[in-house]
């Protein structure tokens, strides 16, 4: 499948949403770092995405300004982007008295492309803190804030550029506008998960040729769709399932079945004594994910010899929060399967992501075009480090063993009230510290409980879920009558941002 639309990435967080907001209108589009430009060709258009550096600064990620006019295709500069191309057309920039960052109101001067069938005065996301100060000749102006600093500009005839984010939700008609971009490319749209799916299989033969891939499998929707798209694609594939003792309740057993109905065959290792043993007394997070990262790839090789190639499910949000994209976005955690080791791995061409691209939807959506039962794609998000990432400080096996129990009240009651398929991720969280508490005329002190349960797009941003009282109130009596050392109970109602969906 040709690439239609390369979005080149100056490190936003959001850099992929623009890829994925593409994809969803139809046309096959790609994240490229800015230096890969000039290999590029047969594109239909360039989008720019954001980023968090100055255009000002000596430093600063720059574009090969010929190489992308001898495209000769529509582009279109976003935020960052928009500030770069504004400089290279030989317009000026200066530091805005104060940030925007936020919502602000679309003032709509030229409706006649970008702005088609897009209602004036619309919210648009903000994250900037340069303005232009100087146009360059020739440009124009399409839309300005309500301050009257202009946000859009054209340069020339298909050359645009928009001082906010229309890849975000909270930019209301964001997807209408990237569309209206789209319609100024002389291509039809050219993207559709079967065909995807040929595109990956064809890539992954390609990429693994005579060599055996050794797969980090889990039960997860990542992994197991890696897992049957490795077997569909008929390489040499050993698919490992490391229960590390950070499991949920009797997930190992449902793991086993699981791949055995997919028709994959998987072999189990029991580490939780090597994995216990080698957190005890951590307490940072960002620690305990490095350790149980690392050691995840001891057992790999203790248990499959030599690796000629290691894959994995890894998808775009764990790659942009540990910032290992490619770009300089910032470190928001590291993910387990994003650690040194892993890092020296790929720089030996020896790591495995055909799924790197992804968002949890497009994998769901995958995994329906190679046929894996519903039950499977639609189970909730499971961290890589499991339940140590759920137990905030030290992790113990008696603190695994509380959680593991509340974790299974919690997720038996939304399924009994309907409530788990509507919901993207439900977790449940044992805090460090114990509160006074009282059972049967006796002080207890004991671990607080917190529930957590979010709707989400991509886990880029969440939102958390108005559960009935009912129903929070019965999980709630359920879990401090049946699970030993909790007496409280709490329900997070934080969104992301601020919070991550997880506690650490």
């Amino acid at each position: 499948m040709d690439v239609q639309i390369a979005v080149l990435d100056y490190g936003s967080q959001y850099s992929q949403l623009i890829v994925r907001r593409v994809r969803e209108l139809g046309y096959y589009a790609k994240l490229y770092s800015p230096e890969k430009l000039i290999e590029l060709s047969g594109l239909a258009g360039v989008i720019l995405s954001g980023g968090p550096n100055s255009v000002t600064d000596p430093s600063a990620p720059d574009v090969d300004f010929a190489a992308l006019q001898a495209l000769n295709v529509p582009v279109l500069g976003v935020c960052y982007g928009m500030q770069l191309l504004n400089q290279k057309f030989g317009g000026n920039l200066k530091p805005g008295t104060t940030s925007e960052y936020g919502p602000a109101r679309l003032c709509i001067e030229d409706d006649n492309t970008l702005f088609a069938n897009i209602t004036n005065e619309s919210q648009v996301w903000m994250s900037h803190s340069d303005t232009v100060s100087r146009l360059p000749e020739g440009a124009s102006v399409m839309a300005r804030n309500e301050e009257g600093i202009p946000i859009a500009l054209r340069f020339c005839k298909n050359w645009y550029g928009i001082q906010f984010h229309p890849e975000v939700t909270h930019s209301h008609e964001g997807r209408g506008i990237l569309e209206n971009y789209l319609k100024q490319l002389s291509a039809e749209p050219g993207f559709d998960v079967e065909a995807f799916k040929k595109e990956v299989i064809r890539e992954i033969i390609e990429e693994v040729g005579e060599r055996e891939v050794v797969c980090g499998v889990s039960g997860g929707v990542d992994s197991t769709v890696l897992a049957v798209l490795l077997h569909e694609a008929g390489v040499k594939v050993h698919p490992i399932f490391v229960d590390t003792g950070m499991l949920r309740k009797n997930e190992a057993e449902e793991v086993q079945k699981q791949f055995a109905e997919v028709g994959v065959e998987i072999e189990t290792v029991y580490a939780e004594e090597r994995f216990l043993a080698a957190l005890k007394g951590e307490t940072d997070p960002e620690k305990k994910r490095k350790i149980i990262g690392n050691l995840f790839l001891d057992v790999f090789f203790d248990h499959a010899g030599e690796v000629e190639l290691f894959a994995q499910g890894t998808l775009y949000p764990d790659v942009i929060e540990s910032a290992t994209s490619g770009s300089i976005a910032s470190v928001i955690k590291t993910h387990h399967n994003r650690v040194n080791r892993i890092l020296e791995l790929k720089a030996e061409g020896r790591v495995l992501e055909p799924l790197a691209e992804l968002f949890k939807d497009e994998v769901r959506a995958l995994g329906t075009s190679l046929g894996i039962p519903a039950y499977a794609l639609n189970r909730h998000p499971f961290p890589g480090p499991g339940l140590a990432v759920r137990c905030p400080g030290e992790v113990t096996k008696e603190k695994l063993d509380i959680l593991r129990e509340a974790d299974h009240i919690f997720i038996s009651g939304l399924r009994k009230h309907g409530w788990y398929d509507k919901i993207w991720q439900a977790c449940t969280t044992l805090l460090p510290a114990k509160s006074v508490g009282v059972k049967g005329d006796v002080r207890a002190y004991e671990y607080p409980i917190a529930l957590r349960a979010v709707i989400s797009e991509d886990a880029m941003t969440a939102d958390w879920v108005e559960i009935p009282y009912p129903v929070l109130r019965e999980i709630s009596n359920k879990i401090l009558n049946g699970v030993k050392g909790v007496n409280r109970v709490l329900y997070d109602i934080s969104t992301k941002p601020p919070a991550s969906i997880e506690w650490e």
